[in-house]
């Protein structure tokens, strides 16, 4: 199993794609002249990603490696009892 970080794109303003609507017509707010501002509120959830994103990783980059590199030596020792046990556990509290 490969361990990498996924790659993300930064959330901004995006450039107007000049659509129109089914009738042809311009979507709104393109084509518009002089200055438009809108407010938007951001729903909790979507602080929660954009914090995210700020750039603090909940993962340890240290252990990560020190876990590479036990699998590249054949070192590391895998308890498969008890991935299983956690397996059994996870799948009966689904079931409740």
């Amino acid at each position: 199993m490969k361990i990498t970080t996924p790659a993300s794109r930064p959330i901004g303003p995006q450039a107007p794609t000049g659509r129109t609507d089914a009738a042809g017509h311009p979507a709104q707010g393109a084509g518009a002249s002089g200055p438009s501002s809108a407010q938007v509120a951001l729903s909790p959830a979507s602080r929660q990603l954009l914090a995210l994103q700020s750039g603090d990783n909940d993962i340890d980059v240290e252990r990560v490696a020190a876990i590479r590199t036990a699998i590249a030596s054949g070192q590391l020792q895998i308890d498969t009892g008890r991935i299983a046990d956690s397996l059994i556990a996870s799948a009966r509290d689904l079931l409740k």
